[in-house]
């Protein structure tokens, strides 16, 4: 053993003086090993796998060889290192970048899920509703509408028209929160950052108005077919029986006669519902929410989605009504315009069933925003916070000391 010490030692000194100091690998030592004890070869192999299993072994429970620990550089030279982790933090915390395609995409099935659902689940009530209005001396009231429908049409009939709402407000959801979403940051891109915080409430009402324009279109078909199965006692019960029928008797012209009404009552209340549900946002957690919405959790934010939406949905309610009362009975009657049913109405006709709309919509609009805000959370889309003045401005209004 004392033997095999020395002949190592000498191999050492050898290397030495060959290569100086410089470090050198198991390739540059193995001849130089061999030539000083030839017989400990096969032994000096085994050990040599045996220390590189180890080293390995514990490399890999190293928590620091995972690569998003290890130290980038990023930024330019003479620049401050940051964490991969870091990056990888701020990366992975929205699973897509805002107003990517990614992101309108999703916004879009937000707006099914949140309009189709909603506008399915209040079918009973919106039957009602609609009965109300093109024959309001036969449905004197909502209670006394629901007693008069369930005595003729039984529990059932409550849900006449759930097929085509179904299908029309899905449409109308994806077009409308989709490309709100879009509008928005077009027309904000378009204005720059001081001009979107100074006209923020101008910006939601044309990104709202811009997105309902399209979106109307897309359900407007579905809207003609649901109004006459819940209006017209025996003219269909389902929209298989009602679309070919409509068809047949008027055209193309049955299903779209009612877009203008349409856009009459569904701009104002689209613009209504976002620029008063973005404002009431920002309101609650300016004045009545305790703490930065940056601290409050995810379901307390929820909490606040819900009220601003319902707050919003009253509104939206009001401003929406005459013109729903005009498409409620334009859909019903054949050949009648919009201006013949209007002045027809009168000022007291067109705000019939005002109540169990007013019922309806904030609830509907309370629950659309909190399903929406609920799919971006489960995605993990991009939630800008309430909008604040950038600091450019502030140095111009001398807002900054």
């Amino acid at each position: 053993m004392e033997d095999t010490l020395w002949r190592l030692r000498a191999a050492c000194v050898t290397l030495t003086t060959r290569e100086g100091h410089r470090s050198k690998g198991w390739e540059d030592i193995r001849p130089l090993c061999a030539a000083a004890f030839p017989s400990e070869r096969p032994r000096v192999r085994h050990l040599r796998e045996e220390m590189f299993s180890s080293v390995a072994h514990l490399a890999r429970a190293n928590p620091f060889h995972a690569p998003h620990l290890q130290l980038v550089h990023d930024g330019p030279p003479g620049a401050p290192r940051r964490s991969r982790s870091l990056a990888a933090a701020a990366v992975e915390e929205y699973s897509c970048e805002y107003g990517s395609m990614k992101f309108y995409a999703l916004c879009g099935f937000g707006g099914v899920l949140s309009c189709g659902l909603t506008h399915t689940a209040v079918v009973p009530l919106d039957l009602v509703k609609c009965r109300m209005q093109v024959d309001p001396q036969k449905y004197k009231g909502i209670f006394n509408g629901f007693s008069v429908t369930l005595k003729e049409d039984g529990v059932r009939g409550l849900a006449k028209g759930w097929a085509p709402t179904f299908i029309g407000y899905s449409m109308q959801g994806l077009c409308k929160f989709g490309f709100y979403e879009v509008f928005k940051v077009l027309y904000s891109n378009m204005l720059g950052e001081e001009n979107s915080y100074l006209w923020r409430t101008s910006l939601y009402l044309a990104a709202s108005a811009s997105a309902e324009f399209f979106a109307d279109i897309a359900l407007a078909p579905m809207e003609a077919a649901k109004v006459r199965i819940q209006t017209q006692p025996g003219y269909a019960n389902t929209l298989r029986d009602a679309a070919p029928k409509m068809y047949k008797e008027e055209g193309l012209k049955a299903f779209y006669k009612g877009v203008a009404p349409l856009w009459m009552r569904q701009i104002p209340y689209t613009m209504m519902k976002f620029a008063c549900f973005e404002r009431t946002v920002e309101a609650l957690y300016k004045f009545v929410v305790p703490k930065p919405r940056s601290e409050c959790t995810k379901a307390e934010q929820l909490v606040v989605t819900f009220v601003a939406g319902y707050i919003a949905g009253v509104f939206c309610a009001i401003v929406s009504h005459p013109a729903d009362s005009v498409v409620s009975v334009l859909n019903k009657e054949k050949g009648s315009s919009a201006s013949q049913v209007l002045q027809r109405l009168g000022f007291r006709g067109v705000w019939k069933g005002l109540f169990a709309r007013i019922i309806m919509i904030g609830t509907l609009t309370a629950l659309q925003w909190f399903i929406y805000d609920s799919v971006k959370v489960y995605f993990r889309l991009p939630r800008p916070p309430p909008p604040e003045m950038p600091e450019s401005l502030k140095k111009k209004l001398g807002l900054t000391q």
